[in-house]
């Protein structure tokens, strides 16, 4: 680890991880559960827009065109939303394309640099640097409002949050240094539909529209059209390599 990747891989990388912790929590004070994870249906749009800026990715007319259908069933999911707030959904936006900048730059970090970075440290370079940005945020705009009086401590609530996060960040790690930066947005299609089926038993205001449903339907589509034309891509640069045992077994035979 140099100064050189510090400055312009793990100080992004946090910077951008602090931005989408922020903007998406904050997100939750003005908009539904259920409609904050039909937003996140673009994380898949966001990222490979990200990872084509970057230069991780190739931009190609099926994928475009692939992710303009997720864009426009998340526009209907939009539309069909009973309390839509235009606030949280810019939050909300903004915090995942902050998260998507994050995972391309992880990316970079991972396979790009030639580092061979386990997840405990990649946090441990990444996690310190992340509390910095996060406090600037919490002693300008939230400090002067909280009061100690209002702080409900539980520890087992506080305790089990954490070594949920931790765990999730270390997963996510481990998938982006095998795999890819979208990879990991797409497979994370189940989590949302789980999400979306248990905030609305839990939270009765989670009320879900019709066109919500068919919204996020056309998206959920799109991404997985997305699935398939990455494993097509896979199976097709994989052939070649494959063949070649099976073509020398033929010239011995």
């Amino acid at each position: 680890m140099t100064f050189e990747i510090y400055a312009t891989c793990v100080i992004p990388i946090s910077a951008f991880f602090a931005s989408s912790l922020w903007f998406g929590n904050t997100a939750y004070l003005f908009i539904s559960v259920a409609f904050i994870q039909m937003l996140k249906a673009l994380m898949p749009v966001a990222t490979f827009l990200m990872a084509v800026i970057c230069g991780t990715d190739k931009l190609r007319c099926d994928l475009f065109l692939n992710m303009l259908l997720v864009s426009v069933g998340v526009v209907v999911s939009s539309y069909g939303e009973i309390h839509f707030n235009i606030v949280g959904t810019v939050y909300q936006v903004t915090g995942i394309f902050a998260e998507a900048l994050r995972l391309v730059l992880t990316q970079v970090l991972l396979q790009k640099k030639g580092l061979t970075l386990n997840p405990v440290t990649s946090l441990y370079y990444i996690a310190p640097c992340s509390f910095v940005f996060l406090f600037v945020p919490w002693y300008l705009l939230e400090k002067p409002g909280m009061e100690v009086t209002q702080i409900q401590f539980n520890f087992w609530i506080f305790f089990s949050n954490a070594l949920c996060a931790l765990a999730l960040n270390f997963s996510i790690f481990l998938v982006i240094g095998r795999t890819g930066a979208v990879t990991i947005r797409v497979a994370g299609v189940l989590k949302d539909w789980i999400l979306i089926t248990l905030s609305t038993i839990i939270f009765p205001e989670s009320t879900i529209t019709q066109l919500n449903i068919i919204g996020y339907a056309i998206a959920l589509c799109g991404v997985v059209m997305y699935n398939y034309l990455k494993a097509k891509d896979a199976r097709l640069t994989q052939t070649p390599v494959e063949s070649i045992p099976d073509r020398a077994a033929k010239m011995t035979v």
